[in-house]
């Protein structure tokens, strides 16, 4: 586990490189901030200021190298470097909401925008006019889309919002691709055909995620609950309600593993056991270590007072390696079917990488325990 500290402002959204030297982040603001591994350190090397709302989605197409940012202010922007400076173009969402989560589709032939308009829109480029278009998935949608994920395919997109449903659509644009082959989750997929639509729930569905395959879904909701659907089990869902506070982000390591963290500070792991179409919570992955207790300095209760409203050092301060809640979490090494490294950022301006094989360990060793 390694942690690394960038700001005292929250990280809103993040986004790394293909090579993973590189990562863009947005410091809960309109700007984002590029930063350069160098050694141990990390050094901003770029900003791009071209927003005019805070930014609320980033990603960064591996092969392109194009990163792709919306906002509040109802944009979104497709960056491209030239020498040594990012440069915008300004992509027309038509949306009347803030836009709030984007996602480039495998091929990095489109992207997806989910936004408040209650509806997705899918850009594309069209090159007779040399700019980016988009068209717009609204039925059924009934309130803003917080998350989305692509199948491998490129075709199927996944979109959670805060009508408590998550969803598979067609983003199928003949324009730009051939004709999909059929998938375990349909085999007629015109533009904004409903493949999936999960029954009634009780939270917003603030992240989702396909596995590898692409024959799961998994998403997390504000009730506390991790649900996962299968379309090799005739799309049958499996919902596990924790115990936790609720989880804000989620990711597949594995086809039958799932990594989800949010408001508890630390990230936990969850099994799908595939004979039982069940979820099970295996741990958490966040072990604190032993540290011996030590005395305070009349200063040291003081800003305990000052920063945490109490002087007890025990009580007040998380033994988590956050020490605020994770936002966003995105796999390093390894993809979706075996990852071996992951990342979180939260809202305490901080970055973590996780180490998948040390934290497996670790749990083992506590149920020895």
């Amino acid at each position: 586990m390694a942690y690394h500290s960038f700001l005292l402002e929250p990280i809103s959204c993040h986004a790394w490189n293909k090579d993973r030297t590189q990562l863009a982040l947005c410091p809960n603001n309109h700007e984002v901030h590029i930063y350069r591994k160098e050694g141990g350190r990390w050094s901003k090397a770029h900003e791009l200021k071209e927003h005019n709302g805070q930014v609320t989605g980033i990603d960064w197409a591996p092969e392109s190298n194009r990163l792709v940012t919306c906002g509040t202010d109802r944009n979104a922007y497709v960056w491209t470097l030239k020498g040594n400076a990012w440069k915008p173009t300004l992509v027309i969402l038509r949306i009347n909401r803030a836009a709030r989560c984007v996602k480039w589709s495998p091929k990095e032939n489109k992207f997806a925008v989910g936004s408040g308009s209650r509806l997705i829109s899918i850009c594309y480029f069209e090159q007779e006019n040399d700019w980016w278009v988009c068209k717009h998935i609204k039925k059924p949608i009934r309130s803003t889309v917080l998350s989305l994920d692509w199948h491998p395919n490129n075709v199927l997109l996944a979109a959670g919002s805060c009508d408590f449903k998550c969803r598979i659509f067609s983003a199928y644009i003949k324009e730009v691709e051939e004709r999909p082959s059929p998938t375990p989750w349909g085999s007629k997929m015109p533009f904004g055909e409903l493949l999936f639509e999960s029954g009634s729930g009780c939270g917003w569905v603030h992240s989702i995620c396909f596995s590898a395959s692409g024959a799961r879904v998994a998403w997390v909701a504000h009730d506390s609950t991790v649900s996962v659907a299968d379309a090799d089990r005739r799309m049958a869902v499996a919902s596990l309600c924790t115990e936790t506070l609720p989880l804000l982000a989620v990711t597949f390591i594995t086809e039958n593993s799932l990594v989800a963290a949010g408001h508890d500070c630390c990230p936990m792991l969850f099994t799908y056991e595939e004979g039982q179409g069940a979820l099970r919570f295996a741990g958490k992955l966040d072990v604190p270590k032993q540290s011996s207790q030590r005395g305070l300095t009349a200063r040291e209760r003081f800003q305990n007072l000052d920063k945490k409203a109490s002087s007890d050092a025990a009580n007040a301060a998380l033994d988590t390696l956050h020490k605020n809640s994770i936002s966003q979490i995105s796999v390093l090494a390894g993809g979706k079917a075996k990852c071996s490294q992951f990342c979180t950022t939260g809202m305490d301006g901080g970055m973590s990488i996780w180490d998948v094989k040390s934290l497996e360990s670790a749990l083992k060793d506590l149920k020895i325990k």
